[in-house]
């Protein structure tokens, strides 16, 4: 009479073993399908995500770099124009990841079809990865068209590749949840513009960009030290020059920081229906 029960225990473990097979297949079709959404998306309207940051950057490099670079000298021990490079690289990289992010999950809200992704059976932290990649994208696409506009009017040598590319990496990430989160509480399209406007932009103007702190006076590089950007356009300037006016390992330990809280904070946020079910 007890002989069949090892049968029906397998077949019940058969069938959680497929049931956990197809949950799995699901949450990867529907990862790879966000992120090939965003990709498409990016190429697809290519005149606003690529041109115009190249347009920018190369204004930036012929009026910054060539015409006023000339009179400033050299900075940090090399030409102006070499100086200001990885900054103008970073700040692209911000401004579209943190663009790309805030624009297409306010887009999905303002739609009316996030809804039917919050009720798919894809895990809300995969969704938040999904996003976030699709910002990495657009962010290292965008900078490696500054990075080739780059080599048009200078040299750029690099002394750490790992710390480049983990910089520009972890920054995007920062940024592109920075975006997710922005636009979870977006109500409309004016709301998704205040924040780069009046916040993104400012911090990214005085995060060491176009200058070396050390020429501030005390009180403004005091200041300076609470902007989030400085850390991360020193770091990825670390990484090509060997340069930089704060501690690349209080840098990382920001960046990652700042990473992993807001990734928490944007799956809390999915998970309580923060925006998405008002």
């Amino acid at each position: 009479m007890t002989a069949p029960q090892p049968v029906l225990e397998r077949s019940a473990e058969a069938r959680a073993r497929d049931e956990k097979a197809a949950l799995t297949r699901t949450a990867i079709v529907g990862f790879t399908t966000i992120v090939i959404r965003e990709f498409n998306r990016i190429i697809r309207i290519w005149g606003q995500t690529i041109v115009p940051p190249a347009i920018t950057a190369t204004l930036y490099f012929v009026i910054f770099g060539s015409l006023i670079g000339r009179r400033i000298g050299d900075m940090g021990g090399y030409t102006y124009i070499q100086y200001i490079a990885p900054g103008l690289i970073m700040m692209s990289v911000i401004t579209n990841s943190y663009g790309n992010v805030v624009s297409s999950f306010f887009g999905a809200k303002f739609g009316k079809h996030i809804e039917e992704l919050l009720v798919s059976p894809l895990p809300n932290w995969l969704i938040v990865t999904g996003y976030m990649v699709g910002g990495i994208v657009r962010g290292l696409i965008v900078g490696a068209v500054v990075t080739t506009i780059t080599l048009l009017f200078t040299h750029l040598h690099v002394h750490s590749v790992p710390v480049v590319i983990s910089a520009v990496l972890l920054s995007s990430i920062v940024f592109a949840l920075a975006g997710m989160i922005n636009a979870v509480f977006a109500k409309n399209f004016d709301q998704i513009s205040f924040i780069p406007t009046f916040v993104l932009t400012p911090l990214t103007y005085l995060g060491g960009v176009f200058y070396t702190i050390k020429l501030l006076p005390e009180w403004a590089q005091g200041m300076s030290y609470g902007n989030p950007i400085l850390y991360m356009v020193n770091a990825f300037r670390y990484g090509f020059l060997g340069v930089s006016d704060v501690d690349i390992r209080f840098a990382y330990t920001m960046m990652i920081g700042a990473a992993v809280a807001l990734f928490a904070a944007n799956v809390w946020l999915l998970q309580r229906g923060v925006g998405t079910r008002e």
